[in-house]
């Protein structure tokens, strides 16, 4: 496990055509094959949210990914605010 202090906490937010195609089961399998944690959910708005802890380099490797999406997804736009990681998740989940 990686120490707390060689981790950061990214808060992303996708937008476009990214409900209905699998998207949250893409964004969890992806970030749990890289090792990181915490979780992606639907919101409202019809945008997909994600709040990840881990490696830096993990979280830039993740954003190109979800940058693409799976098959059916039409990506607009990925926005993400960086802080410090708070290691309360232990594992990746749908929430």
């Amino acid at each position: 496990m990686t120490k707390i202090g060689a981790c950061v906490r990214a808060k992303i937010l996708v937008s476009g055509h990214v409900q209905g195609v699998g998207y949250r089961a893409f964004a969890c399998r992806t970030a749990a094959s890289r090792g990181l944690t915490g979780g992606v959910e639907n919101l409202d708005s019809g945008q997909v949210a994600l709040d990840v802890e881990g490696p830096r380099e993990a979280l830039e490797e993740l954003l190109v990914d979800l940058k693409k999406g799976p098959v059916g997804a039409r990506v607009s736009q990925v926005q993400v605010e960086w802080s410090r990681a708070t290691g309360r998740h232990h594992d990746f989940t749908i929430w």
